[in-house]
């Protein structure tokens, strides 16, 4: 069997353990699993929350206005979501989209990292505070973390706003979530091109 064979072969037992995945109470109320997509050994990972209603409803991530945003932000710097690889910290939706609690957190934390373990991103984008505190066990917000590049197990990890949030915020002035958005994917566009 060839390398390929057998990572591809690694990918699908995966996929099949989170499809039955019982391991916290998101389980309940979820319609699809959420688990991830795009290139399978991309340089690019990027890492929201959780899905929302309508990634529950398609069973795939950041398909929603806030994954919309995202596409727009990536494409203004000429990065191609097909040429990335898009997973949550949760692969279920929390109901009324809050905030994973912790438990939830950790129930999905091996399947994230397992996830990394087979695509081998050279670069991680933590979107959010839930991925934030994930990677980095922090208790100051994503405000405070954003566009300081930090590491993850010798990855280098970004911090930036979610898109749901920008989506909220209305002001481009200096300064603004959307400004300093514009700042990081900057930032992100030239640590990827330096990659090559």
């Amino acid at each position: 069997m060839s390398r390929e064979s057998n990572y591809n072969q690694a990918y699908k037992e995966l996929e099949d353990k989170i499809k039955i995945c019982e391991k916290c109470g998101l389980c309940k109320t979820r319609n699809k699993v959420v688990i991830g997509e795009g290139k399978l050994n991309s340089s690019l990972m990027l890492v929201g929350e959780g899905p929302g209603e309508d990634e529950d409803r398609t069973g795939r991530p950041f398909v929603g206005r806030a994954g919309q945003l995202l596409d727009r932000i990536l494409s203004a710097v000429k990065i191609d979501r097909q040429e990335t690889y898009i997973a949550n910290v949760v692969k279920c939706r929390p109901p009324e989209n809050r905030t994973p609690l912790q438990s939830e957190m950790l129930a999905c934390g091996e399947f994230l990292e397992a996830q990394i373990a087979l695509v081998k991103p050279k670069i991680l984008v933590a979107l959010g505070n839930t991925p934030l505190k994930f990677f980095l066990r922090v208790n100051g917000g994503i405000t405070k973390f954003r566009g300081q590049w930090q590491t993850w197990r010798g990855i280098p990890l970004l911090p930036m706003f979610h898109p749901s949030y920008l989506l909220r915020e209305e002001s481009r002035a200096v300064g603004s979530p959307k400004e300093l958005t514009w700042r990081d994917v900057k930032n992100l566009k030239s640590r990827l091109d330096n990659l090559n």
